[in-house]
């Protein structure tokens, strides 16, 4: 995804909403487009790749400690400090200098307060002038002990999408591995207009409901978690280095498990609302662990799923098929009736169940809920609230109009 494109696109954002609106384009512009290469060197070029890497984050170390000890973060003055020492003692060609300045200097702009060291095997940042594509055999790629030209294992996926790889590729060693995470040009559809949205409640019990009805289940999802908090937890007591080294992996994979099943939901929604010529509207989420409370024993279940990264991989896959998505304000959707606008606590009467106390409409909570959602990114205008809460102007940001 570009960031140009994203810097460029025009948003609609009502006067209150700023948390909202930095949470979500912060998502946006923070994710990239990647396309995942497996490298397949021979134990003589896996060498001198893990050599390499070894001495650039050596020399990350010593630029770092020089810009913390003269407070110097910017690019151009951090060089003129550096660059022929780091040249010279660490044996670096210049282009592979000026990249690990860049992620001295990238690494500061996050935390000034403490000095950044760097692991031995941390990604490297490579560029057209270190890197290139030999068609969809191999990657020539400079190392100390020169370049080299090494194998890729590449799947249907990758060979689709070879031809959009533009810009940097970042060498990581995963599992003594070696992976180019390659950046990705990736076609937009031009915005369209809706007249109507899809509303997206997210939920513990059900991962996802929309306001058609659709329900994405978290049934099956609790039993996964739970299997893993169940695993981890014995690992844990038992505490020895095959228990750790368990345990890493074990988190390896219960990310790839929330990914997997993140990146499932996203697709159907936003190809659902791309369908059906509507946009996709969320609810702003990003304090809901500080404002709600819970069982000592819910807490793993109310902490372990990822909506933040649900929410955002609907978002850019919403910006690539042209589909707008919007952030609505979260307060009373699972307290208003869907039909009259009614609020009241005793409309809830259930995790599932939705009865209106004054017109006696019922419904699925979350279908009701999604319903709401779905209302609010199409207005901003009061909403009638009862006598026993507050009169709030919902709030939108829409992002992709």
């Amino acid at each position: 995804m570009h960031s140009r494109s994203l810097l460029s696109m025009p948003t609609t954002l009502v006067v209150g909403q700023d948390n909202v609106a930095n949470v979500l384009l912060n998502i946006l512009l923070n994710m990239k487009t990647t396309l995942k290469v497996k490298l397949l060197p021979s134990p003589e070029q896996s060498s001198a790749l893990k050599d390499t890497m070894c001495q650039f984050n050596k020399a990350c170390d010593s630029i770092s400690k020089t810009a913390f000890e003269n407070k110097c973060y910017s690019k151009y003055h951090l060089q003129a400090q550096v660059y022929r020492n780091i040249r010279e003692t660490f044996g670096l060609s210049a282009q592979m200098t000026i990249r690990a300045i860049s992620k001295v200097v990238e690494s500061y702009k996050i935390n000034k307060q403490v000095q950044h060291t760097f692991k031995p095997f941390g990604a490297i940042v490579y560029d057209e002038r270190i890197l290139a594509y030999k068609k969809l055999e191999a990657v020539s790629i400079w190392t100390i002990k020169g370049r080299l030209k090494i194998s890729m294992h590449l799947g249907g996926y990758q060979i689709a999408r070879m031809d959009r790889i533009q810009g940097q590729s970042d060498l990581v060693l995963i599992n003594d591995v070696f992976y180019l995470l390659a950046t990705m040009e990736t076609p937009e559809d031009p915005p369209m207009k809706p007249k109507e949205f899809l509303g997206v409640d997210l939920g513990i019990i059900n991962i996802a409901t929309d306001s058609t009805g659709q329900v994405f289940s978290g049934a099956q999802v609790e039993t996964i978690r739970q299997q893993h908090l169940n695993i981890r937890t014995r690992l844990q007591k038992k505490g020895t280095k095959s228990a750790k080294r368990h345990l890493k992996r074990r988190g390896r994979k219960e990310s790839r498990f929330r990914k997997d099943v993140n990146h499932c939901i996203s697709k159907v929604l936003v190809q659902k609302a791309k369908d059906t010529s509507r946009g996709i509207a969320l609810e702003d989420l990003s304090t809901i662990r500080k404002k709600t409370t819970v069982r000592k024993s819910e807490k793993a279940k109310h902490s372990s799923w990822a909506f933040n990264q649900l929410r955002g991989y609907i978002a850019y896959k919403g910006l690539r098929l042209g589909v707008p998505v919007v952030i609505v304000d979260p307060r009373y959707t699972s307290q208003q009736c869907s039909k009259c606008s009614h609020i009241a606590k005793a409309n809830r009467k259930t995790q599932s169940e939705f009865q209106c106390v004054q017109c006696g409409f019922s419904l699925n909570a979350d279908h009701n809920a999604a319903i709401n959602i779905a209302s609010r990114a199409l207005v901003n205008v009061p909403i009638v609230a009862s006598s026993q809460e507050d009169s709030y102007k919902p709030t939108a940001l829409a992002v992709g109009y």
